[in-house]
């Protein structure tokens, strides 16, 4: 019986650690994301969209990842230094379903140039799954926060 305990009590304690060790590479991943989405570069783009992604921006389309890349690639990377406009994660939250996350946070784009800062923020949900070591978004949904 004790050893039967001690198996369960090991089986739950790894299992709490593997969470909370994807958790990490989450949000790790998320904040790399946002690093990479403020200079619009076209590897961090592909690397965090799986290919069967369904996006939903906060203008209301939908699409592919495809017409996604085509969108960043043709805007081009950008190398203003210091970078005017920039993209952070806040208030992450990350739950587990066996081997998908669904991902809520706030983005947060802000802007810092000769006209003064400003911060304007959006509700973003991503479905994720662990696929090759690393974690890609399956569908992204991009919400304009509601003025108070």
């Amino acid at each position: 019986m004790r050893k039967i305990m001690t198996v369960l009590l090991l089986a739950l304690s790894f299992n709490g650690f593997a969470q909370e060790t994807s958790e990490q590479e989450i949000t790790k991943t998320l904040h790399w994301f946002m690093e990479g989405a403020s200079v619009n570069s076209a590897a961090v783009h592909e690397g965090i969209w799986a290919d069967e992604l369904v996006y939903t921006s906060s203008s209301g389309k939908r699409f592919g990842k495809s017409e996604l890349m085509d969108g960043v690639r043709s805007g081009g990377e950008i190398t203003d230094d210091p970078l005017t406009n920039y993209y952070t994660a806040e208030d992450i939250q990350i739950a587990f379903y066996g081997e998908t996350a669904v991902v809520n946070f706030t983005l947060v784009s802000h802007t810092d140039n000769n006209a003064g800062y400003s911060r304007e923020t959006f509700l973003n949900s991503g479905v994720f799954v662990q696929r090759d070591g690393r974690w890609q978004a399956v569908n992204w949904n991009a919400t304009r926060t509601a003025s108070n």
